[in-house]
């Protein structure tokens, strides 16, 4: 199910599989529709050409990204894209529309600022505190970064398949009919080099949610779908997966706060076939 014209994501994100796609797509069996609970910047969604897609994530700001880019493709790049100017290339000035984000309640204004904050913030990040405020510091790129015109123009074209959700994981892997496809990427559980990023909303996410996620998988699969989670490939991932196909896998990571938490690392794909 790959698809022809494969595009990066337009915005980049802790736990992304783009350097994964040629490990992990082989696996991935042909169906009416692909459902990806976790979908992140989409990374597994635009390498894929399935018929329909339903994508849900907890991240609003991503959700409202998705929908401003489904809904109104022309102006939500066009007013995304007027942030990458010399002008906003400042400390001072990506502290202030980092205030205005965090500001702002509306959701088309704080899609709008995220690529900005993804591209100028440092590496990429995306992370909350507790009261959910996005902290990133500034990335201090040496050059202006570039918005990514034709990595959104394509994702914008591949969303006219996809019904875009927010919220838990489990009402979307609710949606599952006999022959769909889900692809699963939470929040990593921690593994042996130090612990994963779950910052991705204001309320993490714990062993409890990885072991509910392994009931709602096993309950959509006795519905015929099929199922594949990622993970860390650990021994607790192991007994979480206990009973499943499991595939190990390698990628390189490269988003780190240091030398020492990149480079190649164990991953699980553990697959529940309907």
């Amino acid at each position: 199910m790959r698809n022809p014209k494969l595009s990066r994501p337009f915005l980049k994100w802790a736990g992304g599989k783009t350097r994964l796609l040629q490990s992990l797509l082989p696996y991935f069996p042909t169906g009416a529709r692909l459902i990806e609970p976790f979908v992140g910047a989409g990374s597994v969604f635009l390498a894929t050409d399935y018929p329909a897609y339903v994508l849900n994530d907890a991240n609003p700001d991503l959700v409202a990204t998705w929908v401003a880019l489904r809904e109104r493709p022309r102006q939500y790049i066009r007013d995304a894209s007027s942030l990458f100017c010399d002008a906003n290339h400042s400390q001072a000035r990506y502290l202030e529309l980092r205030d205005e984000f965090n500001a702002s309640a509306d959701r088309y204004r704080r899609a709008v600022l995220l690529p900005y904050l993804n591209k100028f913030g440092f590496n990429g990040l995306y992370r909350v505190n507790r009261a959910g405020g996005f902290n990133v510091p500034y990335g201090k790129p040496a050059s202006l970064p570039l918005f990514p015109f034709d990595a959104a123009a394509v994702a914008a074209e591949r969303l006219k398949r996809a019904v875009v959700l927010g919220g838990d994981f489990a009402a979307a892997i609710e949606m599952a009919r006999p022959g769909d496809v889900i692809y699963c990427d939470p929040p990593y559980l921690d593994s042996e080099s130090g612990a994963s990023f779950t910052a991705y909303t204001a309320e993490g996410f714990s062993l409890e949610d990885h072991q509910r996620l392994v009931v709602a998988a096993k309950r959509a699969a006795s519905r015929r779908a099929t199922v594949l989670i990622s993970n860390h490939d650990t021994e607790e991932t192991r007994d979480l997966y206990r009973g499943l196909e499991l595939h190990p896998l390698k990628v390189e990571r490269s988003i780190s706060a240091s030398n020492a938490g990149r480079g190649a690392c164990g991953e699980l794909l553990a697959i529940l076939r309907g």
